[in-house]
C-alpha cells in the first residue's frame, strides 16, 4: 500500500533577504543635540512666580527636599550578610564620600559605637504657632515623628522628609505626656490640667478623664500594655488599668512634685524621680516602695530604663547624669559636662550610648562601652588581700566620663525630649525654643568631627502647612535595627580610642597587644587623621556588656579597615576608618 503524501512545510521558494534591509545605527553619527526643554513646565514655573509677586509674597528658591532614607542602607545590609564570608565581617570604608554607599545600619557595626553618634544636623521643623515643644516620640514603624506642644497640639512630621503631616488640637492646656503603648495600637497623652487620654493612631480620641488633680508629668506603660503608670505635681504615682481606665494603686511616698515615672522594659517594676531629689523603686502589686537612692542634690528631672532593663539614667537639676546598676544598686558611673541642669535623656537602641539634653541647649552623647564606664580603680598592692579587693569596690566611688560629643548649640532653650529612631540613625530632638530638630551620623567624608559644633542653622522658610528650616547636605541611605543588650558577652578583648576621625569622631576602639601599631591599611587622598592609637584593657561586665572590643583574639595582626586587625590574621580592630589595625531657662517646671 503506498504512503500518503506528507504536507510540505516549507516554502516553495526560498524568500531573498535582500528585500529586507538591515538596520544601522546612526544616530552615533549626529551632532551633539540640545537638551529638551520642557515649555510646560517653564510656563507653570512663570505663572507660580506671578501668582507669588501679586500676593506679595517672597519668591522662594525651589529645590528638592533632603531626606534621610533607610531603606538603602536596610537592603544592602540584607543582602551583604547572605555573602559575607563570615559573621563578623564588614565592608571595608574609608573618609571619603565614595564609600558613603557602603555605610551600613547600626546594627551592623555591633562593636563600634561612634556610628551611632547622631551629631549631623538634618533639618528643623516648626510649626507656625510657635510655642515649647514638651513631649516628642517616634510611631512604632518609624515612618513618623509626634511631638506634643504647650498649645496642645499634636504635630506629626514626615519620617523622610521631616515635612508638615498633619495636626491635631488634642488637649485644652499644655501637653507634658506623650507616648505609644508597646504593641502600637494606642496612644496615651497628659496634659497639663491632669487629663489623660487615649488615641488611636488615627488621631481618633477614644476616652479622656481626669486622673490627678495637678499636672501629669510623665506617663510610661506596663511590658503587657495592660497597666500603665502616672506622675504628677500632687506629689503621687498612680497605677491604672488600661482597658477600664480604672485607677488600681496610689504610691504616696515622695514629698514634693513626682516629675518622672518609668516602667521596667521586662518586669513589674516602677521607679520615679521627684522634686525633692530622691529616685525611688516601686513594687506595681502592693503599692509600696522598695528602695531609695539619695544621690542626687537637686529636682530629678529624667528617669530612663536601658533596653536590656540593667541599668537606670536619671536627669537632675544638679547638672549630672547618674547611672545605676539595679542588680546591686549601686551607681555605676557619673556623667558631668552639662553647664545647666539636665532635662531629658535616651538611650540607642543599638549601642550603649546614652543622649542627654540640657537647658543650656546643648546635646551631648555618652559612650558608656569605654574602658573608665563603669570601672572604679581599685588601689592593688601586696597588702591587699582578696576580701579587701571586693570591700573596695564595692566603697570607691562611681567612675566619671567624659561626653563622646557635644552639641553645644544644638538649641537656643531647654531641650524637654529627645529620642532615637527604632533602628537607631536619627535623633529628635525637641526644645523649648518652639523647634523640632532632627540629626543623623556622620558620613564618611564629611569635614567636621562627630564633636564639633552643629553647622549654622539657616532662617526659617514658609511652608504650605507649616514652617520648615533645613540645613545640612543630602544624606543617603541610613538603617539599623537590633538591640545592644543581646550582644554576646565573655572573652578577652583590647579596646581603646583613636583620634578624631572625619565623619565619626574618634573611633571606639583600637585593636590591642602587639599589633595595636602594626597596621597597614591607608586612606585614600583625604585618608585617615593621623596620630597614634591609645590602647588599653577594655573591662568585661556580665551579660548586658558584651561588646567584643577588639575581637575575641585581642590583636594579633595589623591590616587596616574597620576591622584592621583582619586583614593581618588576627582580631585586633583598627580605626573606623582604616586607620592603623590591631588588634535661656523655659516655664516647664
Amino acid at each position: 500500500m503506498a504512503s500518503a503524501a506528507l504536507p510540505l512545510l516549507l516554502p516553495t521558494k526560498p524568500t531573498n533577504p535582500t528585500n529586507y534591509p538591515e538596520w544601522k545605527p546612526q544616530r552615533h553619527e549626529q551632532p551633539p543635540q540640545p537638551p529638551f526643554i520642557d515649555d510646560q513646565r517653564i510656563h507653570d514655573l512663570e505663572l507660580a512666580v506671578q501668582r507669588q509677586l501679586l500676593d506679595g509674597k517672597a519668591l522662594k528658591k525651589t529645590r528638592p527636599r533632603r531626606t534621610v532614607d533607610y531603606a538603602g542602607g536596610m537592603g544592602r545590609w540584607a543582602l551583604f550578610r547572605k555573602l559575607q564570608p563570615n559573621p563578623r565581617y564588614v565592608p571595608y570604608l574609608r573618609p571619603s564620600p565614595p564609600y558613603i554607599i557602603d555605610l551600613l545600619p547600626p546594627k551592623a557595626y555591633p562593636d563600634n559605637a561612634s556610628t551611632s553618634l547622631c551629631t549631623k544636623f538634618i533639618h528643623t521643623s516648626t510649626n507656625k504657632i510657635r510655642c515649647p515643644v514638651n513631649a516628642v516620640t517616634w510611631t512604632p514603624e518609624g515612618r513618623r515623628i509626634l511631638t506634643g506642644s504647650t498649645s496642645g497640639e499634636f504635630t506629626a512630621w514626615n519620617g523622610l522628609t521631616f515635612n508638615f503631616e498633619t495636626i491635631l488640637q488634642a488637649h485644652d492646656t499644655a501637653i507634658r505626656a506623650l507616648t505609644f503603648n508597646h504593641a502600637g495600637t494606642y496612644i496615651a497623652s497628659a496634659d497639663q490640667s491632669g487629663i489623660v487620654k487615649y488615641f488611636q493612631p488615627n488621631m481618633n480620641n477614644l476616652t479622656a478623664w481626669a486622673a490627678h488633680r495637678e499636672a501629669v508629668r510623665g506617663l510610661s506603660f506596663s511590658p503587657d500594655d495592660a497597666r500603665f503608670a502616672t506622675a504628677s505635681d500632687d506629689s503621687t504615682v498612680r497605677v491604672w488599668s488600661f482597658a477600664e481606665s480604672r485607677e488600681e494603686r496610689v504610691l504616696t511616698g515622695h514629698g514634693w512634685d513626682v516629675k518622672c515615672v518609668e516602667w521596667h522594659p521586662t518586669m513589674g517594676l516602677l521607679v520615679s524621680g521627684s522634686k525633692d531629689n530622691l529616685i525611688k523603686f516601686w513594687d506595681p502589686r502592693t503599692g509600696t516602695a522598695l528602695t531609695t537612692l539619695h544621690q542626687h542634690k537637686n529636682t530629678i528631672q529624667a528617669l530612663s530604663w536601658a533596653p536590656h532593663g540593667n541599668l537606670l539614667a536619671s536627669a537632675s537639676r544638679d547638672q549630672t547624669v547618674r547611672v545605676f546598676d539595679i542588680r546591686s544598686m549601686k551607681e555605676w558611673v557619673v556623667l558631668r559636662g552639662h553647664k545647666k541642669e539636665v532635662c531629658s535623656l535616651a538611650w540607642h537602641p543599638v549601642h550603649p550610648i546614652l543622649v542627654s539634653g540640657g537647658s543650656e541647649g546643648a546635646i551631648l552623647h555618652w559612650d558608656l562601652s569605654s574602658p573608665t564606664a563603669g570601672t572604679p580603680s581599685i588601689p592593688s598592692g601586696p597588702s591587699m588581700s582578696a576580701g579587701g579587693s571586693s570591700n573596695a569596690a564595692l566603697t570607691a566611688p562611681a567612675p566619671q566620663v567624659a561626653p563622646r560629643a557635644s552639641l553645644a548649640q544644638a538649641h537656643d532653650s531647654n531641650v524637654w525630649a529627645l529620642t532615637f529612631h527604632p533602628l537607631g540613625h536619627l535623633l529628635v530632638s525637641a526644645s523649648n525654643d518652639h523647634t523640632t530638630r532632627f540629626w543623623a551620623r556622620e558620613r564618611p567624608g564629611d569635614a567636621a568631627p562627630a564633636g564639633a559644633k552643629p553647622a549654622q542653622q539657616p532662617d526659617d522658610e514658609q511652608d504650605d502647612d507649616q514652617d520648615d528650616a533645613d540645613g545640612g547636605g543630602a544624606v543617603p541611605g541610613f538603617g539599623g535595627g537590633g538591640g545592644w543588650w543581646g550582644a554576646d558577652s565573655g572573652g578577652n578583648g583590647a579596646g581603646g580610642a583613636d583620634d578624631a576621625v572625619p565623619g565619626f569622631g574618634s573611633a571606639s576602639g583600637a585593636g590591642g597587644g602587639a599589633g595595636a601599631a602594626a597596621g597597614s591599611g591607608q586612606g585614600r587622598s583625604n585618608g585617615p587623621p593621623t596620630g597614634p592609637a591609645v590602647d588599653g584593657q577594655a573591662p568585661r561586665g556580665g551579660d548586658d556588656w558584651g561588646y567584643r572590643r577588639g575581637g575575641d583574639g585581642g590583636g594579633r595582626g595589623g591590616g587596616g579597615g574597620y576591622e584592621g586587625g583582619r586583614a593581618g590574621g588576627g582580631f585586633g580592630r583598627g580605626s573606623r576608618w582604616g586607620g592603623p589595625g590591631g588588634g535661656r531657662r523655659g516655664g516647664r517646671h
